[in-house]
């Protein structure tokens, strides 16, 4: 194999391997000055982000099982009358298209093969273009103070879904909040007496 040739089988497998992904990218932001440690209880808003069609969905059981386990895990207390916190969360699934292109060397011969590659911005190349479909999900996670009704912390997890996952998201919505809890500073103050 030529040098020329090796080249463009190596860049084709690099630009390949950043046309894929690893994984969902996750975002955190929250409130520097708030004292996480100060609150003990969680519930969740009457409303939550996943029930917008005004009844509650599977999604939202997913969500809510796996933030009591997380929530639980760093000792707060579910609470629904009168939570310290309130947990909501929100998903959304879109279609996204890309076009790849990937470089290739023309060797077409026949009668006029010997210009086939001499009439584009690199001679003897060319590109072949691909369309890929796919689904990227994206799934958020609010921490409010209920008592300032203020947002204290939050949580985004982006990244592409497959045919798995939807037809079976439990198991991912599972894993995409223990990763985003992984990043929770809090954890409940033990030395506060329930009120």
């Amino acid at each position: 194999m030529n040098i020329r040739l090796q080249w463009m089988a190596v860049a084709s497998l690099a630009l390949s391997a950043c046309a894929t992904t690893t994984g969902p990218d996750y975002t955190i932001d929250y409130d520097r000055s708030a004292d996480l440690g100060s609150f003990r209880t969680y519930g969740f808003p009457d409303e939550l982000g996943t029930d917008r069609a005004g009844y509650s969905t599977l999604i939202t059981t997913y969500f809510k099982n796996a933030v009591n386990r997380e929530m639980a895990r760093r000792g707060y207390t579910l609470d629904e009358k009168d939570p310290d916190l309130l947990v909501n969360f929100f998903s959304n699934v879109r279609d996204v298209t890309d076009l790849r292109s990937t470089p290739r060397v023309s060797m077409s011969y026949g009668y006029y093969g010997y210009r086939s590659g001499l009439y584009g911005a690199w001679p003897m190349y060319g590109e072949d273009v691909d369309t890929v479909h796919y689904k990227v999900g994206t799934a958020n996670i609010d921490i409010v103070d209920a008592e300032r009704m203020q947002l204290i912390w939050e949580g985004v997890a982006e990244g592409r879904i497959g045919r798995e996952e939807m037809k079976n998201p439990q198991p991912a919505i599972d894993a995409i909040v223990s990763e985003l809890f992984l990043r929770f500073p809090g954890s409940a103050s033990r030395g506060k007496p329930l009120s």
